[in-house]
């Protein structure tokens, strides 16, 4: 029989890698993703956008690793990843066949669908159940205070910008902490003309244009966040819930458990399962209530909880979810990041829109809603850094793909089902407040 290779030993002969792969490998993978792009012979399927997705995202993400200031201060690889394939849109660069594939692969397939719901399983079915509990009653307070201290901010900023309180409140506090850009600017602004009867398109040009810079800096607000709990660990768990543990609530015995790849699979089978429930309830059974339409994820999220709460999924598949969340995470997190940067992100947009009067005021309600989050979160237990990037910052971006780069940038993508209780259920909530501001001052 042959000599047993350790693992030791294989990590040793490897030397130093790119994603894994040894550098003469990546190398001629790069020159034939580059010939392939420049000749325009790559196709625009699923295996071809996979392929040009990975290869753009692990060159900027080496990049972004390295270039110091970037990597402490920004987010590093992962930022780099969207912004700089947004360049390459922006700038003409990536032949326009392909942006359009990288978004129809996004988009229309919706791999970004799959990527959420695989993460809002997985990391729901793996918190303790009495922590799971504990930590929805106490969250939507959290957004609240968010929403609260990002107002206050916003107004004694737009003060001193020569701004009214009434239009920081309405034109920039309300589209950033709105959700997203369909969840949040688009209905508000049909909530603007049904309430004003000015044209809708008014308000949403500019409310977009301050969503997108809202967006921004609370990317840069959460990697800051990151070297924050880095710095001051007690201000922050292990990036996976976001209660501080206490006596009463001890968690449960950690089942050690590999799971074998059926049950793996199963993971995707229950986030499928989940997912189609969500749908019901939003699409047919209970699509709004008082008013207010329930996003699908929203639903999906409230049912993960109970299954989890009532013990109804066996444990072995519990842990077959998490550790294909744990995969998605981990390893299909550059791919996203470069999707949303070519099909997500503007940035010509987000250049035309940046005034000092609209930088000033953005930022301080994104440090409102930092500190009104974490403020809250903490008086109700829990830590502050991971409720400021989850009840604070994922309300202050772009939605779905704004919660990926914010988690993204603040190392804690294992929060997403919080990220998108702030970008449904919260977005819900902001439509409300603005209904009533709308119909009192305008």
């Amino acid at each position: 029989m042959g000599e047993k290779i350790t693992t030791n030993q294989l990590k040793s002969n490897n030397g130093f890698t790119i994603f894994g792969m040894p550098v003469y490998l990546f190398v001629i993978f790069a020159v034939i993703m580059v010939a392939s792009i420049f000749t325009e012979t790559l196709g625009t399927g699923m295996a071809s956008s996979f392929a040009l997705l990975y290869f753009l995202g692990i060159i900027f993400n080496e990049v972004g690793e390295r270039v110091p200031l970037w990597n402490t201060y920004i987010g590093g690889g992962p930022i780099l990843a969207f912004i700089g394939t947004a360049y390459l849109v922006y700038a003409g660069i990536l032949p326009a066949k392909y942006v359009e594939s990288a978004t129809v692969f996004m988009d229309d397939v919706d791999f970004l669908t799959l990527f959420v719901v695989v993460l809002i399983t997985g990391s729901v079915l793996s918190v303790d159940r009495k922590l799971l509990v504990r930590s929805f009653l106490g969250y939507i307070p959290a957004i609240l205070g968010g929403v609260l201290f990002a107002m206050i901010f916003g107004i004694v900023a737009g003060l001193f910008m020569g701004i009214a309180p009434v239009e920081v409140a309405i034109k920039y506090v309300l589209p950033i902490m709105g959700g997203g850009n369909g969840a949040g600017a688009v209905p508000l602004s049909e909530i603007w003309e049904a309430t004003t009867g000015q044209p809708k398109g008014e308000y949403y040009s500019f409310a977009i244009s301050i969503l997108t810079i809202g967006n921004i800096f609370a990317i840069i607000a959460a990697a800051l966040l990151n070297k924050l709990g880095k710095a001051k660990p007690a201000l922050t768990g292990d990036k996976t819930n976001l209660m501080r543990k206490s006596a009463e609530l001890d968690a449960e015995d950690k089942v050690d458990y590999k799971p074998n790849l059926r049950e793996i699979a199963n993971g995707l089978v229950l986030a499928g399962m989940f997912y189609a429930l969500g749908s019901l309830f939003s699409g047919y059974i209970l699509p709004s209530i008082g008013g207010v339409v329930i996003h699908k994820f929203a639903y999906m999220i409230i049912f993960v909880v109970l299954a989890n709460a009532f013990n109804l999924i066996p444990e072995n598949l519990k842990v077959g979810a998490k550790k294909l969340q744990t995969f998605f995470t981990k390893q299909f997190l550059l791919v996203m990041m470069a999707g949303v940067g070519i099909a997500f992100t503007d940035l010509g947009e987000i250049i035309a829109a940046i005034t000092l009067q609209n930088v000033v005021v953005a930022v301080f309600i994104i440090i409102g809603a930092v500190v009104g989050s974490g403020l809250v979160g903490h008086l109700v237990g829990f830590f502050f850094v991971d409720s400021s990037v989850t009840a604070g910052l994922c309300m202050a971006n772009r939605g779905g793909s704004g919660d990926i780069q914010v988690l993204g940038a603040a190392d804690r993508m294992e929060l997403m089902p919080y990220a998108q209780i702030s970008s449904r259920l919260g977005g819900g909530l902001v439509l409300v407040i603005g209904s009533v501001l709308f119909g009192l001052f305008m």
